[in-house]
């Protein structure tokens, strides 16, 4: 019952010929199992014994066993067919501490050709305290092989289980509930979902409602001018390190709008009209060879002869090498062959709304810039609403912005040829994609800053149109409850009669895109139709761009991203491989379809999405009633070489890994893997779907694939996507709409 060993074909007993025979057709493939409930302070169970097993007693030299459950400890080994006696015991020895071991009662356990000798018993553990620990044991022997030797033995053993989801098609729906009968049992849950609710991370997508406005980037020129003055004057609003208690004098805050036939010629020098003052233009000081990042732990190149060629014949200057995106793959090769090919200008893109207001403008700047920054791109969005706010004071009525108001026409030129300026300036520092977020309704403006971009970054015009009144009226109300511009309207009846009357100024003089290159979204909101029209567009990104723009809309919905349940390699520590869910993961997986009908109930068309992992489409099995797709684009980073190791024994046998992942763990390539930017790469027809369902979506998949796509809604920087928290049995859901993205965490299992 406690301890068994299987025994050869012969029943244990050889002829010479047999012995012979049996020596030459294999060797002992030998595993040891523990079966430890109760874990004593640090004691981990350990094995010692004579040669071929460890070739000496010292307890030092123990080999320790490896966790392969929550209660059972194995080691397996090979020997040779021709062995003697395997002469061993088993030992409890500290992990972290310089305890004594404690070494198991009674006389040595002998392994003879795969048979073992003597009385089957448990393995008994005297502490100091005189209590007795009593574990039992399985000893087991298998003649395999030499060919079958040649992949480790862990892989071994796994590998002759077929993979039990293989008769499973890329597409399939389970038609019979599975899980309806678990009420009551470990797999039920709550009625009221709220009941697993945990708290998001501080760094988390927005858990309520944020102007998007309020999230673009703070005006530069505003800040070196000084203090900000309310609309009353009184210059008590501070900005960018400024005393709020200095007012604010006439000529801190005077700024000339530039002379379009004079601003930014080809002398070199920058003339700011703001401050009176010239900045030299970034120079190439040096003429050097465009670097592409491989990923650290990648294959060194050798430097050859022909690098200093290589070098100078390219002649980029630094600027190309800072509006290089931290990118890999198709992002890369795109951005090296425009930077090569293309004109100094096209190294920078603008991209300049246009349209009335309550469109979806600013939502769609938001969205495109949160896809831009994903990719690897340096993209920020410059919203001239919040420089109007901050200059001229958020209450303004509508006949500021009468076109007949000569004053609050110059007024909106002004701030919007600083935020331009701004713009500029930062791709000159080496940003790449600027979102440049106003009306630009007429062509007087549209002139004015195409006059300014000219040999600093090339322009593409994004219009918004929408014939939609019922989408335009909603929007308005919008506008009314979270604009800052109505923050001070106690009246909202009030608040929307002014909006709308602005909105018939901006109306009369509505002059659509006709000039130069740009992106026309015609009644593409709704996520029903509608069209794009385009005009010279060209190259990688705008291309990407127009692709995404096709398929974004604002029918809200949730996405629910959530991990597979616990594997036996999590158990275990180890990274990678294709193993199934261990017993507490089975739970998880009863646990998350009770889930997904509970908040999906009323969602039909909705669909599950898994890797074409085992562990995660077992996790999906239990799901009944939604249509469940396989994506190879979502199985976990490939760890290559390291694929079913632990850190630990990488940190051991790869020191040099260890170390170069270590220190940059978003550009390190497993050998033979894949790096976080490789994995975001491969997941961008994922994101580019998951933007284009009206219906929810349930991702199932694993840690780094979760973190990238987290990563994406939650708009976090690339640096930090390998170190966002992602826990298991937790589920997160993004909810996706005209107020942005929302989160909510439930924690199901501990």
């Amino acid at each position: 019952m406690g301890t068994g060993a299987s025994r050869n074909a012969e029943g244990g007993s050889h002829s010479g010929g047999e012995e012979r025979e049996d020596q030459e057709g294999g060797q002992l493939y030998v595993s040891l199992k523990m079966e430890k409930y109760k874990l004593k302070g640090e004691l981990v169970p350990h094995v010692y014994g004579s040669v071929p097993l460890v070739g000496s007693w010292d307890s030092s030299k123990a080999l320790p066993m490896e966790r392969e459950s929550s209660s059972m400890w194995e080691l397996s080994f090979v020997v040779p067919p021709n062995h003697e006696t395997l002469d061993f015991k088993f030992l409890l020895k500290p992990n972290y501490s310089n305890e004594p071991c404690v070494v198991e009662e009674g006389s040595n356990r002998l392994l003879t050709r795969g048979t073992l000798q003597g009385d089957a018993r448990l393995a008994l553990f005297r502490l100091d305290s005189d209590e007795v620990l009593e574990y039992r044991v399985f000893i087991k022997a298998d003649r395999v092989s030499p060919f079958d030797l040649a992949a480790s033995w862990r892989a071994y053993q796994e590998n002759f289980q077929p993979s039990t989801v293989r008769g499973i098609p890329d597409v399939s729906i389970n038609s019979v509930h599975q899980v309806g009968a678990e009420l009551g049992s470990s797999a039920s849950l709550e009625l009221d979902l709220d009941h697993y609710l945990v708290p998001a991370p501080s760094t988390c997508a927005n858990s309520g409602l944020v102007y998007a406005a309020n999230m673009t980037e703070n005006p530069r020129s505003l800040g070196r001018a000084g203090v900000l003055s309310n609309a009353d004057g009184s210059g008590s609003v501070s900005y960018i390190g400024m005393s709020a208690d200095r007012p604010a004098t006439i000529k801190e805050m005077e700024v000339i709008v530039p002379d379009p036939s004079k601003v930014y010629s080809g002398s070199g020098m920058v003339e700011s009209k703001s401050l009176g003052a010239f900045s030299p233009l970034q120079k190439q000081d040096s003429h050097r060879g465009l670097f592409v990042d491989r990923g650290v732990g990648s294959p060194r190149l050798v430097k050859s002869a022909s690098a200093n060629t290589f070098n100078i014949d390219l002649k980029l200057d630094s600027e190309t090498k800072n509006s290089m995106p931290a990118a890999a793959g198709a992002v890369a090769a795109a951005a090296v062959a425009d930077q090569m090919l293309g004109p100094k200008e096209d190294r920078h893109l603008a991209i300049v709304l246009v349209g009335l207001p309550a469109r979806g403008k600013t939502f769609t700047a938001a969205k495109l810039t949160r896809y831009l920054r994903w990719l690897g791109h340096d993209t920020k969005h410059f919203n001239v609403g919040k420089y109007r706010r901050l200059k001229h004071g958020a209450n303004q009525s509508a006949d500021f912005f009468r076109a007949d108001n000569p004053e609050g026409m110059e007024a909106r030129n002004e701030v919007a040829a600083l935020a331009m300026e701004d713009m500029i300036s930062w791709m000159q520092e080496g940003g790449q994609v600027g979102i440049f977020d106003a009306t630009n309704s007429h062509r007087r403006r549209r002139n004015m800053l195409m006059k300014m971009a000219e040999g600093n970054c090339k322009i593409i015009f994004l219009e918004t149109i929408c014939n939609d009144r019922d989408i335009i009226e909603r929007n308005i109300r919008l506008k009314i409850q979270q604009s800052p511009d109505y923050a001070e309207q106690p009246d909202f009846e009030a608040g929307l009669q002014d909006f709308k009357t602005r909105l018939a100024n901006y109306e009369k003089v509505y002059e659509p895109v006709e000039e130069g290159s740009y992106i026309k979204m015609i009644d593409m909101v709704s996520g029903h139709g509608g069209q794009i029209q385009v005009n010279n567009i060209s190259g990688y990104l705008p291309g990407r761009i127009v692709f995404f723009l096709v398929n974004t809309h604002l029918t809200p919905r949730p996405i629910l991203l959530t991990r597979h349940g616990e594997s036996r390699d999590n158990v275990r520590g180890r990274i990678g491989g294709d193993n199934v869910l261990s017993d507490t993961g089975d739970i998880y997986a009863k646990k998350l379809a009770n889930f997904v009908e509970k908040r999906l109930k009323s969602e039909r068309a909705a669909s599950i999405w898994t890797s074409t992992l085992q562990r995660t489409i077992i996790t999906a099995s239990p799901i009944a009633g939604f249509p469940k797709i396989q994506w190879r684009a979502l199985d976990e980073i490939n760890a290559g070489v390291c694929d079913g190791m632990t850190y630990e024994e990488i940190k051991k046998n790869m020191p040099e890994e260890y170390d170069a992942r270590k220190k940059d763990k978003l550009r390190y390539r497993y050998p033979r893997g894949e790096s976080y930017l490789d994995v975001i790469q491969r997941l961008e027809p994922v994101i580019i779907e998951l933007e284009r369902q009206r219906a929810p979506v349930v991702v199932i998949s694993h840690q780094a694939v979760l973190r990238a796509l987290y990563a994406y809604f939650a708009d976090r920087p690339l640096k930090e996507i390998p170190h966002i928290e992602m826990p298991l049995h937790t589920i997160i859901e993004i909810q996706m709409g005209v107020t942005g993205v929302q989160e909510k965490r439930y924690k199901l299992m501990d």
